[in-house]
């Protein structure tokens, strides 16, 4: 049981800061899921200008018929005015977004620039940290801004000495750029801006956030037409352990359906011995033998790196059998493996469960 719920307390507390593969939805709409902000116009009446804005729901408006927000209104240059632009209220607790590269945006252009801007402060006149981005007339399309792109300004002014970024969101459309640079695709009128949803994301490749280390055997003891007498103990007697494998599969099905990056690796029966045998790594669930915890140490090192060890579930074992102990010269030790060639071989989908759902054969 300490495998199942120690997990699901695991992954609570951490799936906030390690980062999930889809994102971080910030503002949009999921099936019957929504995730809304209230939004405010700022426009140029501020400065005597009259533009006017606002930010509304249409509830069959997305590329899908679904609810979608909508950023419209009419921009002027008279009383020497020319921007519109919504915001946020200030997060009641800032946003973590440290996991994540970026964020994404998805909207139906209509052929202009816009710019996004991300306050870290919650006082009203500072620093913002903006990205222009250009849009294609008539089409729904994700835009994404890297957090590493994005510029301090103030007053339309770069900062060169800002403080440290930590989001909240302002949309804004201006005919404004940067340092006294115009907008090159400004028109004065009445515009129409459809935003979707505003997501983080992780930045291709992937690699795994979450490396699980659980064990060989865990889909066996319900496994059907399986001879138990050829199974290591743990499967022969996983009932008398308190159904040890069966609460550590549960553990590893929390890890798959987390929406964290993951590497689920299992290890046959661990031994004290060095690390540097020749390795065989599988998937279904199927193979013993014994490994180095020195290897399997490395190899999660090695998974946290590598894009093809994302999202797999695999059993790992050394080439030695128990009847052989494994030992190393010191002067001549064994070359370092490159993980790659194994985690290369891995498939998507494989976890070994797939022998439990398969529907009895009638005979």
């Amino acid at each position: 049981m300490v495998e199942y719920i120690g997990m699901k307390n695991l992954i609570n507390a951490v799936k906030g800061s390690v980062g999930l593969r889809k994102g971080k939805i910030l503002f949009g709409f999921e099936g019957n899921n929504s995730t809304e902000l209230t939004w405010g116009a700022l426009d140029d009446v501020v400065m005597g200008g009259v533009s006017e804005s606002s930010f509304q729901i249409d509830r069959r408006g997305s590329e899908i018929g679904g609810p979608t927000g909508v950023f419209k209104g009419v921009v002027s240059t008279a009383n020497n005015g020319g921007f519109t632009s919504i915001r946020t209220k200030n997060f009641s607790v800032p946003e973590d977004l440290s996991a994540y590269d970026g964020l994404e945006l998805r909207l139906k252009g209509d052929g202009r620039r816009y710019k996004l801007i991300i306050r870290t402060s919650l006082n009203w006149d500072t620093v913002g940290y903006t990205a222009s981005f250009d849009t294609v007339a008539s089409q729904w399309q994700s835009i994404r801004l890297p957090f590493s792109s994005l510029r301090p300004i103030f007053r339309a002014r770069t900062v060169s000495d800002a403080p440290p970024f930590d989001p909240t969101n302002v949309l804004m459309f201006s005919k404004f750029e940067y340092d006294g640079k115009l907008n090159p695709t400004f028109v004065e009128g009445a515009f129409e801006l459809p935003l979707s949803s505003i997501r983080t994301y992780i930045k291709d490749p992937i690699c795994p956030r979450f490396v699980h280390v659980g064990s060989a055997g865990v889909t066996r003891p319900d496994r059907p037409g399986l001879d138990l007498s050829k199974q290591p103990p743990a499967v022969r007697l996983n009932k008398e352990l308190g159904f040890i494998l069966t609460f550590k599969l549960k553990g590893e099905d929390l890890v798959r359906e987390s929406g964290i990056p993951y590497a689920i690796i299992r290890p046959c029966a661990l031994t004290e011995e060095p690390a540097g045998a020749d390795l065989i790594f599988e998937q279904g669930d199927n193979i013993t033998g014994k490994i180095s915890r020195e290897e399997i140490a490395l190899i999660c090192v090695a998974a946290l790196d590598s894009p093809y060890a994302c999202d797999k579930t695999f059993e790992v074992k050394s080439v030695i059998p128990f009847s052989e102990p494994f030992t190393v010269d010191p002067e001549n030790p064994p070359p370092e493996k490159d993980y790659n060639i194994y985690f290369k071989t891995l498939k998507d989908g494989i976890t070994g469960k797939e022998l439990l759902e398969q529907s009895p054969v009638p005979v």
